[in-house]
């Protein structure tokens, strides 16, 4: 028999006997490339399997209408992690419309000093570095004192806070 090298890992191998034409090894991860390359060349030359790609899930749905709702309710472990996925994306997706907005300012940098304290930070060591999460915000002005009228504008007699 002739002896081929497989298109994806390179390897020698020997083509079965029923496909003498055979391009791709026996081994797990070139046969599903081999289905992979098949199904995406597949998608784009042919119409009607490309419909019947897009409607098969459609279809399945229609007859599984339950079925997020009951994996959701087995796995309460995944649902936790889903969540706490989004509003990690919900958060990177605020910061970016954050950063095109124009009223955010380049700051020059500035050197600054954290301490952390808590049972969790006695694992650290030589200066690794922790995941944080920095909010700067701008204070507000302080506010003046009220200033006091002066003796001309007020009543003879009267206490100030009373003349009003």
């Amino acid at each position: 028999m002739v002896e081929r090298r497989c298109r994806y890992c390179e390897q020698v191998f020997e083509p079965s006997k029923y496909q003498p034409g055979q391009t791709v090894c026996t081994g797990g991860d070139c046969q599903r490339r081999r289905r992979a390359d098949y199904h995406r060349q597949k998608i784009a030359a042919d119409p009607e399997y490309r419909q019947v790609c897009l409607d098969s899930p459609q279809k399945w749905r229609s007859g599984h209408p339950d079925y997020w709702r009951q994996y959701r309710e087995r796995h309460p472990a995944a649902v936790e992690r889903n969540r706490r996925q989004q509003q990690i994306r919900d958060r990177a997706r605020r910061l970016r419309k954050l950063a095109n907005n124009n009223s955010v300012f380049q700051l020059n940098p500035s050197t600054t000093e954290v301490w952390f304290a808590g049972p969790g930070f006695a694992r650290l060591a030589n200066n690794n570095s922790v995941p944080a999460q920095v909010w700067i915000l701008e204070g507000l002005p302080p506010r003046k004192p009220p200033v006091s009228e002066s003796c001309k504008q007020q009543p003879s007699g009267l206490e100030p806070a009373l003349a009003g």
